[in-house]
């Protein structure tokens, strides 16, 4: 058997001071790509080793951003433990930390103390605000970035009360691109030139993504608005009623609504003028609704998106994750990987969803106790000191 490939980050090495999920997911991505990461935590452990659902003592939420590290539990106020984390960082490649800006300067662990003794070191962090401005000294989580940054302004139905989206975007995008831009500086240092600070506020990269609402901004002068699941420039494009329930289709251009005016027996339709364009469609949605959902009442959900399949219109059941994952894809992909918790109960976990050479990234389905390799590093420290 031949032995499987390097994975991008191998040799790489992370010391991770993060909590909760922003940087732990960046942390993971890293592991997975291969960087081996040493997660610092404090005595008591990171908050989400609470969080339910609770297994056996360990929390299924946890285990889900923190696969494939070690746990090193240390008092970063106790000079002892400062040093120990401070050579664990001399040794690696890359510092990732979440704190608000200033804690990891007070706590003698910040880039101006390793900067000058590692200027290879890549230190990232990942904060509400950044480093900088007026705004850069307050906390915040991915609620309230959520509603900093206009997420929460175009989530959820016209009229409807604030709502946020229901997956953590925030937090998950600004650890995606922290595992960009540390994976782009070392690839920087590989090449022999400099590491140094990357600052990655969650504000300014859920304003990044957001690129389609900013530029409607730029281009109108108007806030974009509440759509509930349709879009802004595409019809029929939405959550639509069958007789026993919902289903979504996207018919984004031309050729797709002519397909979805002869699925529901109104080719007539593909000639009014108030649907001649994606444009006009968007402009007229509402109408363009009611006719719909006027036809879909007549069959249920599968019933019509079996005829847009076979007629090659995009469209899905509005799924729970139970049946998500029990999608055929998921299977094919090799998606769901088998884990056991520290415990020892039996657990699964969402691999990594990128395929690099044609193949799985093997990541490790494994997941630290709080503090389980504090003392073999601890030891192995003592016995390296002069």
């Amino acid at each position: 058997m031949s032995a499987p490939a390097a994975r991008p980050l191998d040799g790489v090495k992370v010391v991770e001071f993060c909590q909760i999920a922003a940087g732990p997911f960046c942390g993971m991505l890293l592991a997975d790509y291969g960087a081996e990461v040493v997660k610092v935590e404090p005595p008591e452990g990171d908050a989400m080793r609470h969080w339910p659902p609770v297994n056996d003592g360990y929390s299924e939420n946890f285990a889900s951003i923190n696969r494939g590290k070690r746990s090193v539990a240390l008092d970063l106020k106790d000079a002892r433990d400062r040093d120990l984390a401070r050579a664990l960082v001399l040794e690696a490649d890359v510092l990732l930390e979440n704190n608000r800006p200033g804690v990891m300067r007070r706590l003698g662990l910040g880039w101006d103390w390793f900067g000058a003794r590692k200027p290879s070191l890549v230190y990232c962090s990942i904060s509400a605000f950044g480093q900088v401005g007026p705004r850069a000294t307050e906390g915040g989580f991915d609620l309230t970035i959520q509603a900093a940054s206009g997420v929460m302004s175009v989530t959820g139905e016209p009229g409807g009360a604030p709502v946020k989206c229901g997956v953590p975007l925030s937090d998950f995008a600004a650890g995606l691109y922290a595992a960009f831009s540390v994976a782009a500086m070392v690839s920087r240092v590989r090449a022999g030139g400099p590491g140094g600070p990357v600052d990655v506020p969650m504000f300014a990269t859920t304003l990044a993504i957001a690129a389609l609402q900013t530029s409607e901004y730029f281009g109108t002068g108007r806030n974009p608005g509440k759509l509930g699941s349709a879009h802004p420039r595409n019809a029929p494009y939405q959550a639509y009623r069958a007789a026993d329930g919902f289903f979504a289709i996207a018919a984004g251009n031309d050729r797709l609504w002519q397909a979805v005016c002869e699925v529901v027996g109104a080719p007539e339709w593909a000639a009014d003028p108030r649907f001649g364009s994606t444009t006009l469609r968007a402009a007229n949605q509402g109408a363009l609704k009611e006719m719909l959902e006027a036809r879909f009442a007549s069959a249920g959900a599968a019933e019509w998106l079996a005829r847009f399949r076979a007629a090659g219109v995009p469209g899905a059941p509005i799924n729970g994750y139970a049946e998500a994952l029990a999608d055929p894809q998921v299977e094919a992909l090799g998606l769901v990987l088998p884990a056991t918790l520290p415990g020892g109960r039996a657990t699964r976990t969402v691999g990594c969803p990128v395929r690099l050479g044609g193949e799985r990234v093997p990541v490790q389905a494994s997941f630290p106790r709080l503090g389980e390799h504090t003392a073999a590093l601890r030891a192995r420290f003592e016995e390296d000191k002069p």
